[in-house]
């Protein structure tokens, strides 16, 4: 039965937990970096300085100024258009890839914990074919198949993202499924599937929400290297990752088309990275007790 006193500790860990985190710097500066990636790609749904795909040939190579604030390119494409709106389709291959691996590999994980033995063997060795297969290479074999294209990127950093959780979920899973309220669960006569409901999937969500954290950004780096070799997001779609493969050819005559998409993918994979280390040290209460 809930008492008064663990009621108000329920009511105060979440402002004790925003006080840790406004206090942890690697937390603050991710979460401000990575807010400002989701802001770029909010407004760029409803407003940019140009529509992304206008071409304008006399206006090209431009450098920054009143009229386009980072410039243009040589196509005469506003920068500040193609980095805002290009935001949207990281945030979505980000959110979709790592949505598919989460649900998958923790499904699998979670069962290959909850039945041990041939289960478990046969789910880790699935995962270590997997690994056979990074992103890339999924992607070249997705695209012979159905063609390069934003669908064939997400799938391939999903797909290799699967095996990741898989194997993070499997071993938390298996250091809560030998604690002894599990096994007082057991003795109670509760199922597999009711114990990973009640008791092991609370006691993981924290790893789990780190890993997500981290895969976001290692989604937003891979979908760049994609599109940068022609395999991920098409034209007209802006993409950072596109940007920079088309500026290689303009290095010595406009630099800066190379360092505005670079800059952009570093700072949202940094930030990313840093919130993930962040939220590692408020969630784990070894750590957090220190801070």
């Amino acid at each position: 039965m809930d008492t008064p006193d663990s009621a108000r500790r329920r009511a105060g860990a979440l402002p004790g937990f925003w006080r840790r985190a406004l206090r942890h710097s690697s937390f603050a500066i991710g979460a401000t970096l990575s807010a400002l990636l989701v802001l770029a790609a909010l407004v760029s749904l409803v407003w940019s300085p140009y529509p992304p795909a206008e071409i304008d040939i006399p206006a090209k190579l431009q450098p920054p100024g009143a009229a386009h604030w980072l410039g243009t390119d040589s196509l005469g494409r506003d920068i500040a258009s193609l980095l805002l709106v290009g935001a949207q389709n990281s945030i979505v291959v980000g959110v979709v890839a790592v949505g598919i691996g989460l649900s998958t590999g923790v499904l699998l994980g979670c069962l290959a914990a909850a039945r041990r033995g041939w289960v478990e063997e046969l789910v880790m060795r699935a995962s270590d074919f997997t690994f056979a297969f990074p992103a890339l290479l999924s992607a070249i074999m997705l695209g012979a198949i159905y063609g390069p294209g934003l669908l064939t990127g997400i799938l391939a950093i999903g797909i290799f993202n699967i095996p990741v959780f898989a194997r993070i979920t499997r071993g938390a899973a298996n250091a809560v499924w030998s604690r002894d309220y599990v096994l007082a669960s057991r003795a109670a006569g509760f199922g597999p599937w009711r114990i990973t409901l009640d008791h092991v999937l609370p006691n993981i969500a924290s790893v789990l929400i780190v890993q997500a954290t981290i895969s976001f950004a290692t989604a937003i780096l891979a979908e760049a290297a994609l599109s940068y070799l022609g395999l991920g997001t098409q034209p007209p779609q802006p993409s950072w990752g596109r940007m920079l493969n088309e500026a290689q050819t303009l290095l010595f005559q406009a630099p800066l088309l190379a360092v505005y998409p670079g800059v952009t993918i570093a700072l949202s994979v940094l930030g990313l990275n840093l919130m993930g280390d962040g939220l590692r040290d408020l969630l784990d209460p070894r750590l957090a007790r220190r801070r």
